[in-house]
């Protein structure tokens, strides 16, 4: 893809996600979610990403098997827009929370996509690393169950079978798909550091480390309040991921 391709798709999926984000403005909301609805919003946004991009992401390794041998140079078009895509969200959920909330309440998320879109936009500028990129992108199918577990705590429905087959479902795939995903891409970029410059070695293996620990703190929290934990106070005090 051209660099005013690469605009294109970004700007139109900056533009899409705004649209989706008003979708919700005007679709009822939880009463229980009135009280912080930009929130609400927010996560339902991002279940919709999550959604559209874990199912692209599996469609470009199964549209473009041979991107799997060679995660450097060979990718297509497909997943060269996948990743133009998911950085124009990126760029608006950024966005999204600089205006609505506080510094102090959403710095580690946007210091997670600062990290993103910095390693995105490089892949797609240089064209290389796209398959990185989209391995990367893979993890989107654990979000799906990890917004999906939030949307239901702030509807006031984290009790029955529906939000405990999701916690299960949340944990399994939170492992398969978050840590065991960015274990891997950590081995392959060591293994493959000869054929990495510099630059992008020191990113990438700088953004694989905050990416472990940011996932390894979450999946804490995660196991704590829906398997370790059952008392009211946790529920009260536990931020809202």
């Amino acid at each position: 893809m051209e660099l005013s391709s690469v605009l294109l798709t970004t700007g139109s999926s900056v533009g899409f996600f705004r649209l989706v984000n008003t979708g919700f403005r005007n679709l009822p909301t939880p009463e229980s979610a009135c009280r912080n609805a930009w929130k609400w919003r927010n996560i339902s946004t991002s279940f919709v990403h999550s959604g559209i991009t874990a199912i692209w992401a599996v469609l470009c390794f199964f549209l473009h098997p041979q991107m799997a041998e060679d995660l450097i140079e060979t990718h297509s078009v497909f997943s060269h827009a996948l990743v133009s895509f998911s950085i124009g969200y990126f760029i608006y959920d950024f966005l999204d929370m600089v205006v609505n909330q506080k510094l102090t309440q959403s710095w580690e998320l946007l210091f997670h996509h600062v990290v993103v879109i910095t390693c995105f936009g490089l892949s797609v500028l240089s064209c290389r690393y796209v398959g990185f990129a989209v391995v990367a992108l893979l993890v989107e199918i654990n979000s799906v169950f990890l917004h999906l577990r939030q949307m239901l705590r702030m509807a006031g429905k984290a009790v029955g079978t529906l939000y405990r087959v999701n916690s299960i479902i949340n944990l399994g795939t939170y492992v398969v798909f978050r840590i065991n995903t960015l274990a891997w891409m950590t081995r392959w970029l060591v293994l493959n550091r000869d054929n990495v410059p510099l630059l992008a070695y020191t990113l990438g293996s700088v953004g694989m480390a905050i990416m472990t620990a940011m996932n390894i703190v979450l999946f804490c929290r995660l196991l704590r309040s829906d398997f370790l934990k059952n008392s009211t106070r946790e529920t009260k005090k536990e931020k809202e991921m």
